[in-house]
């Protein structure tokens, strides 16, 4: 009870109880070198100065949208409708509890086969599931999925240097317990070199489209490939792209996974996030999470229920391949209210503002002194500048006129230090890109 703490005697008491002297001795069994040391915890405060401090933070998060935002990397900073919060905010759905009678909310199971068949036609794959916690889960459930096709004869993981490293941090994180080698992370992002890993032990190969870099590939030639040498071929993407290019199903996907956040949801300083996931049918059964279908009542009316879902009440627990049992629901609504509001034309706008604006950015930026753009491959709304200066340094700079500039490469790849990447929404306007510009050229004076 967090306002209740225990007495120093009360925990002693407790102690004694077990058969130990200190609250340290409960760790024993931990290596020392796993263990991490006492927190350096801020003083204790009433609840008058906590207040205090809470509205501090909402107030610099109420000023966070002074600022013209260019960094992306990930999550994205886009026109969010003022019909999205009106209609995910009523309480039948801000309040719904996550269906385990399921054919009881007709609503609730309708807003998810709805969110699901959206994501189907955006993909072009056969079925998708009810979400998972963000994009980087999403990924990691794909190599869960992978290695149960594989039936325990293949543990080998491509990943392409391409994938955002975050993503590949939480998945090397996921699997960390598992007989597994994972492979690529460390190298570069062309298709030459996935196809040249790929060998009897491949169980899946996940790429980025377009990848972390902002670059667009065509995967047609890895997917035959990867096909060939009986893997799974992943495809991690934004899902505003797919409003402008050719969905990951078209290129061979038998998994496609991403970041929701795009579609409706705010930045809110990092989540709640939205991790989509679909599939061809041959996996379906593979999935974690929940799949719904449609059907007819008794009377012949259109209804809604609970076709699959591997929660440990359902089915045993050897036949499941994932123990993630719920969702991100009220996320998942808001991407099916953002997708049903925009309609596939508004999409397309979006896309198409995206890419515009990013490439009258890059045009400019590459004409600065100092300055290159790598157009070495077509790219979306994500670019990649050299930079005659530290990014950070820049960075600094631009804060200074109200304008965030892009996210330091440096901090993950070692041979892209002074790199940045600049993401380029249709928030963006002329007049701020024109500032950024600007800034970034004062900046090297």
């Amino acid at each position: 009870m967090s306002y209740m703490p225990h007495t120093d005697l009360e925990r002693q008491q407790m102690l004694a109880a077990i058969g130990v002297t200190t609250i340290e001795d409960l760790f024993e069994a931990v290596p020392s070198t796993h263990r991490f040391p006492r927190l350096n915890l801020p003083k204790p405060m009433s609840e008058m100065e906590i207040v205090a401090e809470l509205a501090a933070l909402s107030d610099a998060n109420e000023h966070a949208g002074d600022f013209a935002s260019f960094r992306g990397a990930g999550a994205y900073h886009h026109f969010i409708p003022a019909a999205i919060s009106h209609i995910v905010l009523r309480g039948e759905f801000l309040t719904a509890y996550t269906p385990y009678q399921p054919e009881v909310s007709q609503g609730t199971l309708q807003a998810i086969f709805e969110y699901q068949s959206m994501m189907c036609a955006l993909t072009g794959m056969d079925a998708a599931n009810a979400s998972h916690y963000d994009g980087a889960t999403s990924l990691a459930e794909a190599v869960t999925v992978a290695l149960d096709v594989a039936r325990g004869k293949r543990n080998k993981i491509i990943l392409s240097h391409g994938i955002n490293p975050q993503y590949r941090a939480v998945l090397r994180t996921y699997h960390q317990g598992r007989d597994l080698k994972i492979v690529g992370d460390s190298g570069r992002a062309d298709i030459a070199d996935l196809i040249e890993m790929l060998d009897e032990h491949t169980a899946m190969v996940a790429v980025q489209y377009p990848n972390f870099f902002g670059q667009i590939d065509d995967f047609a030639l890895l997917a035959e490939r990867v096909h060939q040498a009986g893997a799974l071929l992943v495809i991690v993407t934004n899902p505003i792209t797919l409003g402008l290019l050719k969905p990951p199903g078209e290129l061979g996907a038998d998994i496609v996974v991403g970041e929701g956040q795009p579609l409706g949801i705010p930045l809110s300083f990092g989540g709640p996030y939205l991790g989509f996931f679909a599939c061809r049918t041959e996996y379906v059964r593979k999935i974690a999470g929940r799949i719904v279908g449609e059907t007819l009542d008794q009377d012949g009316k259109r209804a809604f229920v609970m076709t699959l879902r591997p929660r440990e009440q359902d089915i045993r627990r050897d036949k499941a391949s994932s123990n993630i049992c719920t969702n991100q629901g009220l996320m998942s609504l808001t991407a099916a209210v953002y997708l049903s509001l925009m309609g596939k034309h508004g999409l397309r706008k979006v896309a198409e503002l995206c890419y515009h604006k990013a490439h009258y950015a890059a045009k400019q930026i590459s004409a600065l002194p100092g300055f290159s753009v790598d157009t070495s491959k077509p790219f979306f709304n994500e670019f990649v500048i050299k930079c005659p200066r530290p990014v950070a340094a820049l960075n600094d700079i631009l804060i200074e006129k109200g304008i965030m500039g892009g996210y330091d490469l440096g901090q993950d790849y070692a041979h892209l230090k002074d790199h940045m990447l600049l993401c380029v929404t249709e928030m963006n306007s002329k007049a701020e890109i024109d500032a950024l510009v600007e800034g970034l050229k004062e900046a090297t004076i």
